[in-house]
């Protein structure tokens, strides 16, 4: 397969698990297949939870920040994505993390919010560095791996103070990397995990064990070990990028970020060309704080290719 089929199968299908998830997010297990229960059959893009039908959520649009920020600085300017973010949460857009709308919000500077936040909850390891992590993921692959690994980490960091955000982020880098590579991204697994930090290694392992299922989890899975767990479990389960994105949703809970993380690996394993049509078509990012922008599949697929050339 052409590299730039899993380049943009990566940040299309993180968008398009996005935008299909968002409806049922905070729903009960299995309530896509008992909505959808014939894979195919269309009206998937349903729309709903005040989301319109193709809209992708916060996921994407951070994504979108991200990759444009890398684009446009020519490289990781950490000072710069913070400000697009501070920008983007001003806007008051639809959906936002708590934990995220606290650090962009708190008027501290770009590298001391989310470590103050981590001192004062002690919790900051929820899944919002997973969720935006496509575009990064695209633009650093070509670097190698401790170069992409390194890169996930401080941007991880800008939002979340919990060591934990950045390992599993770093990880999320690395599936792509290699799976770019035309590596088997879970053959990979065990080598990546070499490369988590000691004191963070163990629980990583264990999500992301073969044996390893969602219902094991000990958290909600907007919680970033059973975020990535899920979506990896989703990609060993399934063999395309329907059936991933389907039992991604199915799991239920925060299904839009789960389902965008698994979108962003199913898309890089699979191309673009797997993700089915009607579900590219609606596609639609909006930008809130940003002049009334709305991006659409044609400027998803440019932005792609930009980060990916």
């Amino acid at each position: 397969m052409e590299r730039m089929q899993r380049v943009a199968g990566a940040v299309v299908g993180s968008a398009v698990g996005d935008a299909l998830g968002g409806p049922f997010e905070f729903g009960p297990q299995g309530a896509f297949s008992a909505r959808f229960p014939s894979p195919g059959a269309g009206g998937e893009m349903c729309g709903g939870g005040g989301w319109d039908p193709g809209e992708a959520t916060d996921d994407t649009q951070m994504a979108v920040l991200v990759g444009e920020s890398l684009l446009e600085r020519g490289g990781l300017d950490l000072p710069d994505v913070f400000a697009r973010f501070q920008r983007w949460a001003a806007a008051e857009p639809k959906d936002i993390g708590l934990q995220t709308e606290d650090v962009l919000t708190n008027g501290m500077s770009w590298d001391l919010a989310a470590a103050v936040h981590f001192q004062v909850n002690r919790r900051a390891a929820g899944n919002g560095s997973l969720m935006r992590a496509s575009t990064s993921a695209v633009y650093f692959a070509p670097a190698g791996r401790a170069a992409t690994m390194d890169a996930a980490r401080r941007i991880a960091a800008l939002t979340h103070g919990d060591r934990a955000a950045w390992e599993g982020t770093a990880v999320l880098h690395e599936l792509v990397r290699v799976t770019f590579e035309e590596v088997d991204p879970l053959a990979a697994l065990p080598g990546i995990l070499a490369l988590v930090h000691p004191d963070h290694r163990d629980r990583w392992a264990t999500v992301l064990a073969p044996d390893w299922h969602p219902a094991q989890a000990t958290e909600f899975n907007g919680a970033v070990w059973p975020c990535l767990g899920s979506a990896v479990w989703a990609l060993r389960t399934t063999t395309g990028f329907e059936d991933a994105i389907r039992a991604a949703i199915d799991l239920g809970g925060d299904t839009d970020t789960v389902a965008a993380v698994t979108g962003t690996l199913a898309g890089a394993r699979h191309g673009l060309d797997a993700i089915p049509a009607r579900w590219t078509q609606p596609l639609h990012v909006p930008l809130p704080g940003f002049d009334g922008r709305v991006l659409g599949l044609a400027d998803l697929l440019r932005l792609a290719h930009r980060l990916g050339g």
